[in-house]
């Protein structure tokens, strides 16, 4: 006998099942959301130490997501911006490289700027104007690459490459080689394009609170670990039944592959972020992102969040968020050595030995490996077993590995699963 009765039970409570659970919820269909940890989230969590709030890793809200736009009020999220651009530290030196068609200010500072040619700035006019063209499903209209590839056929020098595109999508994707999906990158690009690079006034974990609070509190259940699916809906490990005509599994790919008896697939990038607390103002005060440009590691971005919203930190004091991509095996004391070392050469003069560290996070699944066949092939079917329970996979690892991916995959399985279950005409392709 069931211990719990639903028409969807959807695993995962991150994004996807977030926005999965929201879209049933508005056809008026029962749903129970179970998730493993302590609140829903998935990998966008924010933690408060010491005043300060931390996001989990380096993140980012880019306003312009289409789906997320429809479905996140950005009045109630407090977005913060930041400056569209950023500062390349390379030579010795901080480079101001900003978007010239919002800060047309700064067009000659870009052109002076000792990153890349003249010739690469006019390349990157090139990239943002194609990027930007038609609609974003256009993506698909072109072949399908890695990113260091098509930068190349398109004549940017090894410099602009090594010291702004590396850095700039290498820790966006956490790919220092670029072998990401060339239509990641247009996506991408299209978006710092059309918006703004953001975050909610009080950390990132808003962003999936704000969809959470929309829904009834009974039907989210944390602390619950999915162990299997069974014929008849869901086995939990606390030995719990769910029964259920329909099971979306909105997990990473790992978990999902575990709970569909399947073998390990990609592998995921990761990341390892250091968290600093500053007594006073920060080296560079504006809400701007600095790239490593020299290569030398292992920093690779570095903000300031503070700096882009001031509830990041208490009254006086700052945050500093510095990301290096991949999992050293240094330890924390040898790897934060290694980064104070770095960014003291790009701040001379400043006392970074009184910077305290207040956290390492070591993210290993941190984002879907995106290198071709990403959208050649897709990576799930929204559907991928028929019966009783049919069963439906949703996340990031189904669409654009992002936070407008997560939604777009979280409603696309709602949808399938509504029409399977006779309760919806439509759902996307």
């Amino acid at each position: 006998m069931a211990d719990l009765i639903t028409d969807v039970a959807v695993i995962g409570a991150g994004l996807s099942g977030l926005a999965c659970a929201r879209s049933l919820q508005a056809r008026g269909v029962d749903f129970l959301l179970i998730e493993a940890s302590d609140r829903p989230g998935g990998r966008v969590r924010t933690d408060t130490l010491d005043g300060f709030r931390l996001d989990r890793g380096f993140q980012v809200y880019l306003t312009a997501y289409p789906e997320a736009s429809r479905v996140l009020d950005h009045r109630a999220l407090d977005l913060r911006a930041f400056e569209p651009g950023s500062m390349v530290a390379a030579r010795g030196a901080l480079h101001r490289l900003m978007d010239p068609w919002r800060r047309p200010l700064s067009i000659l500072d870009g052109a002076l700027a000792r990153v890349g040619s003249l010739q690469d700035k006019l390349r990157v006019a090139s990239l943002r104007a194609d990027a930007r063209a038609g609609t974003p499903a256009d993506r698909y209209a072109h072949p399908e690459g890695q990113a260091i590839d098509e930068l190349r056929q398109r004549g940017f020098s090894r410099g602009m490459i090594d010291s702004f595109f590396r850095p700039f999508f290498g820790g966006i994707f956490f790919d220092p080689d670029l072998r990401t999906s060339t239509r990641m990158m247009r996506f991408v690009f299209r978006m710092f394009a059309q918006g703004d690079a953001a975050v909610p006034a009080l950390g990132m974990e808003q962003i999936p609170a704000q969809l959470a609070a929309a829904l009834p509190g009974d039907r989210v259940h944390c602390g619950a670990a999915a162990e299997s699916i069974t014929h008849a809906g869901l086995a939990l490990r606390d030995g719990r039944r769910v029964a259920a005509r329909a099971v979306v599994i909105a997990t990473p790919s790992a978990e999902a592959r575990r709970l569909l008896g399947l073998p390990p697939g990609r592998p995921w990038r990761s990341v390892t972020n250091l968290c600093y607390a500053l007594d006073g103002p920060p080296p560079v005060t504006e809400p701007i992102l600095i790239l490593d440009g020299d290569g030398h590691g292992p920093v690779t971005t570095l903000a300031f969040m503070s700096a882009v919203s001031p509830s990041y930190a208490p009254p006086g004091a700052a945050l500093a968020s510095a990301s290096v991509l991949g999992v050293p095996e240094a330890t924390d004391a040898e790897l934060d050595a290694a980064a104070r070392a770095q960014m003291a050469g790009w701040f001379p003069g400043q006392a970074l030995h009184r910077w305290r560290l207040l956290r390492v996070t070591r993210i290993r699944q941190a984002l879907p490996d995106q290198t071709p066949p990403w959208y050649t092939e897709p990576q799930w079917p929204a559907r991928v077993r028929p019966g009783a329970p049919a069963v439906y996979r949703a996340g990031d690892c189904c669409d654009t590995a992002s936070i407008d991916g997560a939604l777009v995959a979280g409603r696309r399985a709602a949808e399938h699963a509504l029409h399977d279950l006779g309760l919806s005409g439509a759902r996307s392709p």
